[in-house]
Formats: C-alpha cells, sequence, structure tokens
C-alpha cells in the first residue's frame, strides 16, 4: 500500500529547516508551535524514522531528515507550480535575479539547470554587479532576488566567512606588498586598504579592474596578493606563511527578495540557499 506525504506536513517541515527552530517556522506556515510538533510527530510517524536530533530546543536534521528535505523541496515546488498553472496564477514576466561576480561564476550554471528542471516555462533575466549596485536594483523593484555580499552581522547573511589573503606567500615578504584590487565601491578592497594602512604595511596597487576574471588572472601570474573569500579565487596564504599580512574581517553571505514575491521567485530564492549552502 502507497504512503502519501501530506505536503502540509512537508511546507511545515522546510519551513523549520529553513527558519532554524519551530518558534521562527510558525511565522512562516502560520500554525502553533504544539500544531507544528504534532505535524513533525505525524510526519515522522508516517516516514516510521526520526527526522531530527533533539537538544533542548535546538534541532539538527538527522541523516534521514537530509534526504527527505530534497524530496520535500521538490515535491512542493512541483504542487506550488501546478497550482499556479490551473489557477492562472502563472509569473507574469521573468524572475529577475542580480549576483556578484563570485557567486555568478561559481553558481550561476548549476542555479540555471536546476532552476530551468523545476520551473521550464518561466524565463531568467540575470544581472551580475557589485552588492551595493544589486541592492538598489532591488529596492527600485528592478530586481526579485539578490545574492551579495554583507557584513558579518547582516541580518540576512545565510552564512559567514572569513575573507584571506590570496596569492603566492613569497610576495608577502616584499618590502612593499603589491596587491590586486576590484574597483569601488568594494567590500574586499575597502576591508584590504583598511587591514594594512591599520598595520602601518607598505603597498602598492599594481591591478585594480572592474572584472574579477581578471583578477585571478594577474593572481595566477603571481603579479600580486589580494583579498577574497576562497568561494573563487584559491590560493590562500596560510597566516604562518606571510606572519607580515594583517589579519582581515569576515563576510557574510546574503539573500534578500523583494516584498511579496511570486511562488516562483520563492523557489529559485530556496535553489540560491541550497546552492551556497552545500557542502
Amino acid at each position: 500500500m502507497a504512503v502519501n506525504l501530506p505536503t502540509e506536513l512537508l511546507r511545515s517541515f522546510a519551513a523549520i529547516v529553513d527558519s532554524g527552530s519551530m518558534l521562527r517556522a510558525t511565522e512562516r506556515v502560520f500554525v502553533t508551535q504544539s500544531a507544528l510538533s504534532l505535524q513533525m510527530k505525524r510526519l515522522e510517524e508516517t516516514l516510521q524514522t526520526s527526522l531530527f536530533h533533539r537538544d533542548g530546543r535546538r534541532l539538527t536534521l538527522t541523516p534521514a531528515g537530509q534526504t527527505l528535505l530534497g524530496f520535500a523541496r521538490e515535491i512542493l515546488s512541483t504542487n506550488d507550480r501546478a497550482v499556479a498553472t490551473l489557477t492562472g496564477d502563472a509569473l507574469a514576466g521573468p524572475v529577475r535575479v542580480g549576483l556578484v561576480q563570485d557567486f555568478a561564476e561559481t553558481l550561476l550554471s548549476g542555479l540555471l539547470s536546476r532552476f530551468a528542471k523545476l520551473h521550464g516555462e518561466a524565463q531568467l533575466q540575470v544581472r551580475v554587479a557589485g552588492s551595493a549596485e544589486l541592492l538598489e536594483l532591488l529596492g527600485a523593484d528592478r530586481l526579485d532576488v539578490v545574492l551579495c555580499m554583507g557584513a558579518a552581522d547582516d541580518p540576512a547573511a545565510m552564512t559567514t566567512v572569513p575573507m584571506v589573503w590570496l596569492g603566492d606567500p613569497a610576495l608577502a615578504g616584499l618590502n612593499v606588498l603589491p596587491l590586486a584590487v576590484l574597483e569601488p565601491p568594494c567590500r574586499f578592497r575597502d576591508a584590504a586598504l583598511a587591514a594594512l594602512e591599520a598595520a602601518g604595511r607598505p603597498y602598492r596597487i599594481v591591478v585594480e579592474t572592474p572584472s574579477l576574471s581578471a583578477l585571478r588572472a594577474a593572481l595566477d601570474s603571481d603579479l600580486c596578493v589580494t583579498c577574497r573569500t576562497d568561494v573563487v579565487l584559491k590560493r590562500a596564504i596560510h597566516p604562518s606563511e606571510a606572519p607580515g599580512l594583517p589579519p582581515l574581517p569576515s563576510v557574510s553571505f546574503t539573500r534578500h527578495t523583494r516584498d511579496e514575491p511570486h511562488p516562483t521567485v520563492l523557489r529559485l530564492a530556496d535553489l540560491i540557499r541550497d546552492a551556497v549552502l552545500a557542502p
């Protein structure tokens, strides 16, 4: 006999995972915390397996829960597309997504492929720009979802990672540090220059470019060092290799959506989150 998975239980399950707790999930699915707890008990009984490790109020997914999460997102996406199509609520116009260069180079191809499989009827418009410009376009209702960089304490942060120095460690031993930076405005440029000036470390900008690809080429040619995360640019310099380089702050990867987004936009936002947080 086939076992059916109720979509309302899967939606509550995904909401708990996305929000990080049952209490915050109640704001997404509009049921009480006790009702949400009963829903998860029912879902676990239906599947005859535990989905969460419970440590006080903290919940983490079991291996079975991790497996279910992927299926739950697919089922909910299919459900929402069917409802939108049959009720005449299909998305009018393209989904407008903005990405900083780092993510455009690493995530875009896989993101486009997954989105096309789930929403073959939808059209994507992609804008690649700096974080400040993307957030301005979002505020002007010219983008639907944005993936960019923010401060370590940004409330929209999905994850926080350290900035690192990258390049040939031998360059870090020179009296004047050869530096490559992106044109302003750039969070990494500002952090690198502030750290070097605070430490009294002499430097010289040898490459300044608007292109992350050009920055990578300069790095690969051993012309300079730069400051970034290791998401795109590898060759991080370990502090033990260059004790003269000052420490750098952390940066967050942030996701923003327009007000009252269409379900299709929300599905893309979910795909973006999954891609960023994937191990």
